[in-house]
């Protein structure tokens, strides 16, 4: 359990297995339940469009702790493919913590707080980012900060 008392939902490991294993799974969207009790899969895809996967993040909306529908957090998985000079190709599993800058403070703050829980519960993961900002989730952001390690 989260330092913010946020669990995470047994589905959450299911899912980022299927990706790892490589059963077609390309990313995932998690996030913390209307309720704010557990992390839970919001989406998954098998697709590989960058640009959809990033739409989504940046049209996330959750509820405040009085039901008012804002700007929100997730936390996503995905299979960053990119290549390097002389090495070919190459395929990092990412997480990514985007909680946008202009979100409500409560959903900032229990995403930021949770964030522990989820990585813990995902074994395997490559790269972790934290992105706040749209320009953070930019494609070739992602694989500039994945590529080196970061």
């Amino acid at each position: 359990m989260a330092q913010s008392g946020v669990s995470v939902s047994p589905d959450c490991i299911t899912a980022f297995n299927d990706l790892k294993l490589g059963k077609s799974t390309k990313w995932i969207i998690y996030k913390i339940s209307d309720d704010w009790k557990e992390i839970v899969v919001e989406e998954s895809s098998t697709s590989d469009d960058y640009s959809a996967f990033r739409e989504k993040l940046l049209n996330a909306k959750s509820k405040d702790r009085k039901g008012k529908e804002g700007m929100g957090g997730r936390y996503a998985v995905y299979d960053v493919q990119y290549d390097t000079e002389g090495e070919g190709s190459r395929s990092k599993i990412t997480f990514i913590a985007w909680v946008p800058d202009d979100a409500p403070q409560y959903p900032r703050m229990m995403y930021s707080s949770s964030k522990e829980a989820i990585k813990r519960a995902l074994n395997g993961l490559a790269a972790d980012i934290q992105a706040n900002d749209p320009d953070d989730i930019e494609f070739e952001n992602i694989v500039s900060r994945v590529s080196k390690g970061r």
